[in-house]
């Protein structure tokens, strides 16, 4: 028994096994044997049915479970003495199989887990998002808030920018309906980016009543592969025009954020706590990427394929369960190959995460598994019956210790690298930087 030397894939790696025919004959008369006293057969009683028809029907099945219970062993006990880290499971290939040879003859291909060598993260330079929350914030907040919670008026006037319209249109290619080209009492808001330009530019100007025909062409990307990139032409009837009206800053509206008592000084407080609170977790949450991404980049190795197939199957999982969830129908036929770049992001991040652990002896202390908690709560209604739910259950604590671990790993690698601040502007941070339609 031999051990092949790497092959084209430097974490692949061969051994070649083998196993005795006699062995193997014997372990599976015995086996038979005990068997046998159980074995049901029409025309016989139980315990006298004859070997050989024992044999011929069990035997084929038995003989393929010793082969693999056998050669399974064998491989453990050569991987021990190689000292080799398994990632995934061999696969077992057949290399003799004359009758005349005592053995039976395998090849056993597997991949092994590379060396992590983290080197000098001293060098890592991570941008850190500096903001401090000031009344400019608090008041595009309050905005935003009044938006979601409009109302619409009926106005009659042309139609411009925000306002609400109801219409019909018929859009004909060639001169016939194409699918999905006909719509009766549609509403949309106007400058959401819903519609497109050109169809949301006719809109604007005209008055409840109008009607428009007009000739746009529809995008190459466009969806509807009958209507892409060609010229179609529209009518559209304006049935409806919608002003919109924001709710005054009063107690009302102070009570409709949760404010029991209505304060306005009070709700302008709570709203700053809650800002100062999500500039946190996003400035974390963006010097976590910077810090993933810069160990991507440090530590360079080749991480196991099956690894990666392996996690590229389970980000398949999630997108399919995830489409479930919004009901759409289910595709058992979705390609790996898509998954495979963020499969193996996340296989190279764990290798190196581990390493690091493992390496400076990082660990979860109690008081910072409360507070991860306790902050997670913070986004719920009652954050003490969530903090009471997850003390509830060892089970629940243990799920969350792998990612307080991780960011304990994230804050060693803070602490070593060259943390620049970098000034950044609430919408920046926020995301609420989107160029109308």
């Amino acid at each position: 028994m031999q051990t092949q030397g790497e092959t084209s894939n430097p974490l692949e790696r061969n051994i070649e096994l083998s196993v005795s025919r006699e062995k193997i004959e014997t372990e599976v008369k015995q086996r038979l044997k005990r068997m046998a006293p159980k074995v049901r057969i029409d025309g016989f009683r139980p315990g006298k049915v004859p070997m050989k028809m024992i044999a011929q029907q069990y035997g084929h099945q038995i003989e393929h479970e010793v082969l693999g219970e056998l050669l399974q062993q064998q491989f453990n006990e050569r991987i021990g003495q190689e000292d080799y880290r398994i990632a995934g499971a061999p696969s077992f290939e057949a290399k003799n199989s004359e009758a005349d040879n005592p053995n039976y003859e395998f090849q056993a291909t597997f991949e092994i887990y590379p060396e992590v060598e983290l080197g000098d993260l001293d060098s890592i330079t991570i941008n850190k998002p500096v903001l401090q929350i000031s009344d400019a914030e608090i008041e595009k907040t309050l905005d935003i808030l009044r938006k979601q919670r409009v109302n619409y008026e009926a106005v009659e006037r042309p139609a411009q920018v925000d306002d609400r319209v109801n219409l019909d249109y018929e859009g004909t290619l060639d001169g016939k309906i194409f699918a999905g080209g006909q719509v009766n009492d549609y509403s949309v808001v106007l400058g959401e980016g819903y519609l497109l330009k050109d169809f949301e530019i006719a809109i604007l100007g005209l008055s409840a009543g109008q009607e428009k025909t007009f000739e746009m062409t529809f995008p190459e990307n466009y969806s509807g592969k009958e209507v892409a990139g060609k010229q179609v032409t529209f009518t559209i009837k304006l049935n409806k025009v919608e002003a919109p009206k924001l709710p005054e800053i009063n107690s009302e509206f102070a009570k409709s954020l949760g404010v029991e008592d209505g304060s306005i000084e009070k709700m302008r407080s709570e709203i700053k706590t809650n800002l100062e609170r999500e500039v946190a977790q996003r400035i974390q949450s963006k010097l976590k990427e910077q810090v993933m991404q810069s160990l991507l980049d440090k530590v360079v190795f080749e991480a196991p394929k099956v690894l990666i197939q392996q996690e590229a199957d389970r980000l398949i999982e999630e997108t399919q369960s995830a489409r479930a969830e919004h009901g759409y129908p289910e595709d058992t036929n979705l390609p790996r190959d898509p998954f495979l770049e963020q499969a193996e992001r996340r296989v190279k991040l764990g290798l190196i995460l581990s390493k690091l652990i493992k390496t400076h002896k990082l660990s979860v202390q109690p008081e910072q598994l409360k507070n991860f908690i306790e902050q997670h709560a913070q986004s719920y209604e009652n954050p003490e019956q969530v903090v009471k739910w997850h003390y509830a259950s060892p089970k629940r604590l243990k799920e969350i210790e792998p990612l307080v671990l991780e960011d304990n790993a994230v804050s060693w690698v803070l602490d070593k690298a060259n943390v620049v601040d970098q000034a950044i502007t609430f919408d920046e941070l926020m995301g609420y930087t989107h160029a109308t339609a």
